[in-house]
């Protein structure tokens, strides 16, 4: 299968920011970016994020102890702090796909990425009955599974200015050539960029670890 993406510039964004700062640059980007743009990110503290229609108070007593934040996407609860997390950003003009096809395009690319790297996944061919709040122990259509096992879960999100698709890959280990292979899958030419959009983060994050938001579905 040809790549999805003619082009994407590839973010490896090194340092490590708190779960209202990671959630802030993404929409940041979103208002930005001019071509399709895959971050990959990491977390300042062993973390939690939960989609936007989670309610807080399980959250809250499940994971005292974690840095807590609402996603803008929809989803689960999801553990940060161990995981490979990124975030796909495509602006309007190129996100034409349902969000049901573009799931299975992005996660189609990523199990080739982790067969590059050894790894035998492939796509959930259905949901799987919910169980739990947690987002990976309820496989949905389109996840990525090995042996069996979600190992990746996604959550998307439309707006006027593009897609955001945010996702997590766990409980496996990967080389730090990975979001460069993933990044192949996906796009003919990737081209390793970097974003400032700190200012402007800045001022998003303080939405994100506000009560009001944090508490929006109690």
């Amino acid at each position: 299968m040809s790549q999805w993406l003619a082009k994407l510039s590839l973010f490896e964004d090194s340092t490590p920011h708190t779960a209202a700062m990671n959630m802030a640059i993404d929409e940041a980007l979103l208002g930005v970016i001019t071509g399709p743009v895959l971050r990959v990110y990491h977390w300042a503290a062993p973390a939690v994020s939960f989609g936007y229609f989670e309610r807080w108070e399980p959250v809250r007593a499940a994971h005292p102890g974690r840095d807590a934040v609402r996603r803008w996407t929809g989803g689960g609860v999801v553990l940060h702090g161990e995981d490979f997390t990124y975030s796909l950003l495509i602006p309007r003009s190129g996100a034409g796909e349902a969000a049901a096809e573009s799931y299975r395009i992005i996660h189609g690319a990523l199990c080739r990425a982790l067969a590059d790297a050894g790894m035998a996944a492939e796509p959930a061919s259905s949901s799987a009955v919910k169980t739990s709040r947690s987002c990976f122990e309820n496989p949905v259509l389109h996840d990525v599974l090995v042996a069996g096992r979600k190992v990746a879960g996604a959550a998307q999100r439309r707006t006027r200015k593009g897609l955001l698709h945010q996702g997590s890959i766990q409980g496996i280990d990967l080389s730090p050539v990975f979001g460069f292979q993933f990044a192949s899958r996906l796009a003919a030419v990737v081209i390793r960029d970097s974003f400032n959009v700190t200012p402007a983060a800045g001022e998003i994050a303080a939405k994100y670890s506000a009560a009001a938001w944090l508490e929006k579905h109690r």
